[in-house]
C-alpha cells in the first residue's frame, strides 16, 4: 500500500496552519510537497475501498487531500472534478497520473490543430499538452478567470490511456467525487458540435452540470491532430 506523509492533516491546513510553506501557497492544495504526495496516490490503482478510506478524513467543503463524495443510494463512478473557465468538467479518476504545477509549453511547428498547444516537460517527461478549451469549442471565460480567488491556482493534469499520455492545463481542481449515475442525463442540444462529440453524459453537482467527458474521443482526437 502506498503511504505518505500526511503533513497538511498535522502543520497545513488540516493541521495547526504551522507549516513556513503555507505563506508562500496559501493551502496545502497548492504546495510541491502536496503535489508529490498526490502524484504517488494517482500512480497506485484506486479501489472502492481506498476512496471510502479517504473520504473518512474530513468534511468535502474544507479538506484538501483528494475526496471523494459516495452516492448512498445506488451506482456510482469516480471522476476527479476541474474547471476551465466557468465550465465544470470531469474525466475518471483511474486515467490520472500527475497533478502538477503549471509550467512553460513549448509550441510545436506546423501543428495541425489549434487544441495541441505544444509539448511540456513533466518530470523529465515530454508530453503533448492540449487545449480542452479549445478541443470543446469554448474560450476560457476571462470574466471567470479574474474572478478566481488567489489561492485557486492553476494546474497542468496528466492523463494516460495505455502507453498513450498527455497533459492539459486547467484553471482550477475541486478534487475526486463519486458521481451518482442516476444523476447522468444526455448531453445538451445546446452543447457545440466538438464539446458533444466528446461529452458522454452531464451530471448533476453541487447545484451545477458537470461535462463528463469521453476518454477515449479525446485521446482520438489528440491522435488524429498530430498526424
Amino acid at each position: 500500500m502506498t503511504t505518505v506523509d500526511d503533513c497538511w492533516n498535522r502543520i497545513g491546513v488540516r493541521g495547526d496552519s504551522s507549516c513556513e510553506r503555507l505563506d508562500e501557497y496559501v493551502r496545502c492544495l497548492n504546495c510541491p510537497v502536496f503535489e508529490a504526495a498526490a502524484a504517488k496516490l494517482l500512480e497506485r490503482p484506486i479501489s472502492l475501498v481506498d476512496l471510502s478510506q479517504h473520504d473518512t478524513h474530513g468534511s468535502a467543503r474544507h479538506r484538501h487531500v483528494p475526496h471523494v463524495q459516495h452516492d448512498v443510494q445506488g451506482a456510482s463512478e469516480s471522476f476527479l472534478v476541474f474547471r476551465i473557465g466557468d465550465e465544470w468538467l470531469a474525466l475518471p479518476t483511474s486515467i490520472f497520473k500527475r497533478i502538477v504545477q503549471t509550467r512553460p509549453i513549448h509550441t510545436l511547428p506546423h501543428r495541425q490543430h489549434r487544441a495541441v498547444l505544444g509539448v511540456v516537460n513533466v518530470q523529465g517527461e515530454l508530453l503533448v499538452c492540449l487545449s480542452l478549451a479549445h478541443l470543446l469549442g469554448f474560450e476560457p471565460d476571462t470574466a471567470a478567470r479574474d474572478g478566481r480567488a488567489p489561492h485557486d491556482l492553476p494546474r497542468l493534469l496528466v492523463v494516460s490511456r495505455d502507453e498513450e499520455h498527455a497533459a492539459f492545463p486547467v484553471d482550477q481542481v475541486d478534487g475526486v467525487h463519486r458521481l451518482a449515475s442516476s444523476t447522468f442525463c444526455a448531453p445538451p442540444a445546446t452543447l457545440t458540435q466538438a464539446a458533444a462529440a466528446h461529452t458522454r453524459a452531464v451530471a448533476s453537482w453541487r447545484g451545477v452540470s458537470v461535462g463528463l467527458l469521453d476518454v477515449d474521443a479525446l485521446f482520438d482526437t489528440l491522435n488524429r491532430s498530430l498526424g
